[in-house]
This record gives C-alpha cells, structure tokens and sequence, in this order.
C-alpha cells in the first residue's frame, strides 16, 4: 500500500486491482430491493447525468453521476435502506404469528442520525402506519432535524454526544423502550436489520448499472462517499460483481471522519475508531467507527482509500450547481458532492491521477447521495459561482 498526501487530500492506495469478490450484495440481492421498491406510490428512478463537457475538461473519457437528490421527494438515498428494512422486520412478524399481517401493534422504530437516514426511517414509519423516534449527534443542523419531523410520524431530537455516543443511545432506548433499532451500522449481535438496510441502498446501483449497460458504457472507476461504509460497501460489493473485478472502487471520507482510511493505514485488518467530536461540512459522512458488515468488503476489495478537506466538498458542490459546457446542473449537498471534489482534485494533480489510473479512457461513476439537505448551507456555498 502506499501514500500521497497533498494539501487537500490523503490517499492510501495499492500497486495493483485487488481480484476478490463477494458473495453477498449481487444481483438478487439488488433484484428484491429494487422490485419492492418499485411498489412504492411515489417511486420514480433517480437520473444518472453524464458530464461530458466536465469529462472533456479533466482529460477522462467519461464523468456519470446517479443524482439520488430527487428519490421519494427526500433529497437523498438514505430512504432506500430504511424502507426495505422496515418492510423486512414487519413481514418478518407476520410470519412468525403466521398471519400475512401481524395482529400485533405495529412496533415503533428508532434510530441515530446526522439527518438522512433518520428522515428516511420517519418517512417509511409514515409508510407502514408507525412511528419514529430519531435521535441526532450534537452540531446537527436544526434544519435537517424539521426535515425529520416533516417527513413521517416522528420525534428527533439533537443530543450532546457525537455521532457513535447517539447510536449507543438509540440502542439503549430501543432495549429500554421495546422499540426497534433501525440503524445504517452494524456490531456484534446486531447485523440482520443493518443486512437489509444495505440491501435496500443497492437499488440505486442497479438503477444506475441498468443505464450505463443500455448505453454500453462500462466504468472504469467508482468513487463513493463514506460514512460508516454501509452505502459504499454495499455498491461496491454490487458493482464488482456486475462489472468485474476490473473496476476500481475508491473511497472518499472527511479527513476529520476518516474511519475507514483510519482504519486501513493501521494495516491489522481490524475497524477502528475516530473519537471525539469531529467537525466537518460533510455531515452524513461524520462517523467514527465503520460497519462490521461491509468493513471486510471496502478493505479487502477497495483500490483506494482518500480523505479529503471540506474546501473540495464545497468545490464539488459549486461544480455541480455551475456546470461546464452544456452539462446538466445537479442540486448536491456537502456529503453528496464530496467524490467530484476529490475527482477535481484528484484529476488535476499528477501524481494523483497516475496512483489512480485516469487517462482520457476513464470513465467515473459517482453517486451524489443527497440534495440541498441544508438549504441554508448549500446557498452559501453554491451562491457565488465560484468552484476553487
């Protein structure tokens, strides 16, 4: 493994393609999410936006992002994986008191959350006929937690702890309260709720698959954003599969939050920890311990792992809002638009593009996994037009 380290950016990446492959999270895993998905009223396929004139300008053969900044009219993916698993644990019960519905009151869900994901487990509680009670780390944005309440039948409320001390939190309350922990991460003793979660979130990767196949583009590479790794781990295990192990998948973090990388420069093969109270612009992003579940899939199938400043999560959000050329604009948020800030980075400094491999034959997927989720935020940063 070796390192680059610029004034923006920290890459670890390897001399050569890791070959591996998982066996979970392919194609009928992706199938089931994406087919219950489809069932869903207001279920409409998120857009993949070429960016040729941004391709054109970088010296790469193809920039395509899956912009997820319009799914369910929640301005973000994270709604995916809560949906499924609630529709997951619910038919669960109705099994076990083998009814096709559970006469038993419908449980009530709880969960941690920057913003996100806790606006998507509100909205399917909503769905499914239930309530949500969301708990946020301290330093959430009070416009993200009035998302929450706007979205479903919920509760949020903003504590003094950091990301993991609000997990550990809503876990305690879900075992006090008899509630159900619907949480985007995984431990000892709590991975089948995270599995379908994760299951859920492979839906935007087989929409996006299906569009790059129907136009017979291929990715070389695929850049994804990391909070805890569930999104990310997922999609590459998802990605490989469907593509080969050719492609190269590539991490990107907040370099206050960087667990994953963290955890992949220790070189034991064990996930660690970023404590205290992290600060960055990139809130879905601000976690400080990965997922058991996907953590052996991104450190042994990952070609690279970067951390990045928040001066290239705000240039990625510029570029997106200014696009070059005749390229489409994209509505992304800090966390959404964290890999084309390290793509422009990243492209523009030699030895950053030869440890990468781009030449004028690359072509780049990149997911922008949220909208304006901070409309506050996004026109300060957006406003002036400015990218660097």
């Amino acid at each position: 493994m070796k390192t680059i380290e610029t004034g923006r950016v920290r890459l670890l990446f390897r001399e050569t393609v890791p070959s591996a492959l998982s066996p979970f999270w392919g194609e009928e895993a992706a199938g089931a999410a994406l087919s219950f998905h489809r069932t869903i009223p207001s279920y409409a396929e998120t857009a993949l936006v070429p960016l040729p004139s941004l391709a054109r300008s970088l010296d790469l053969g193809g920039v395509y992002v899956k912009d997820e900044s319009t799914r369910f009219g929640l301005k973000a993916f994270k709604s995916l994986g809560g949906s499924y698993a609630i529709r997951c644990i619910l038919e669960k019960r109705a099994r076990e008191d083998g009814a096709p519905t559970s006469s038993r009151p419908l449980p009530e869900f709880v969960t941690a959350t920057d913003g996100n994901h806790g606006k998507g487990v509100a909205w399917a509680a909503a769905l499914f006929g239930t309530k949500a009670h969301v708990y946020m780390p301290q330093g959430s944005a009070e416009a993200r937690r009035q998302a929450i309440l706007d979205a479903g039948a919920a509760e949020a409320v903003i504590t003094d702890l950091n990301y993991d001390g609000t997990v550990e939190f809503a876990d305690r309350q879900a075992k006090e309260r008899g509630w159900v922990l619907v949480q985007d991460t995984s431990w000892d003793g709590y991975e089948e709720i995270p599995a379908r979660i994760i299951e859920g979130y492979l839906t935007l990767a087989a929409e996006a698959a299906a569009k790059l196949d129907a136009q017979g583009i291929v990715p070389t590479h695929v850049f994804l954003q990391a909070g805890v790794g569930a999104m990310a781990g997922g999609a590459a295990a998802y990605l490989r599969q469907h593509y080969g192990p050719q492609l190269k998948v590539v991490t990107v973090e907040p370099e206050e939050a960087a667990c994953l990388f963290a955890s992949w420069q220790a070189g034991d093969g064990l996930p660690h920890t970023v404590g205290g109270h992290p600060r960055t612009i990139m809130a879905g992003l601000n976690c400080g311990t990965p997922c058991g579940l996907t953590w052996p899939i991104l450190r042994d199938q990952s070609f690279g792992m970067a951390a990045i400043s928040d001066d290239l999560a705000r240039a990625g959000m510029r570029r997106y809002a200014h696009p070059l050329g005749d390229d489409r604009p994209v509505v992304s948020g800090e966390s959404g638009a964290a890999t084309l800030g390290f793509l422009l980075e990243a492209a523009s400094d030699p030895a950053l593009r030869q440890a990468l491999g781009l030449t004028a034959s690359s072509r780049i997927l990149l997911i922008s996994t949220e909208g304006d989720t901070d409309p506050e935020m996004y026109r300060r940063i957006v406003g002036d037009g400015s990218v660097m």
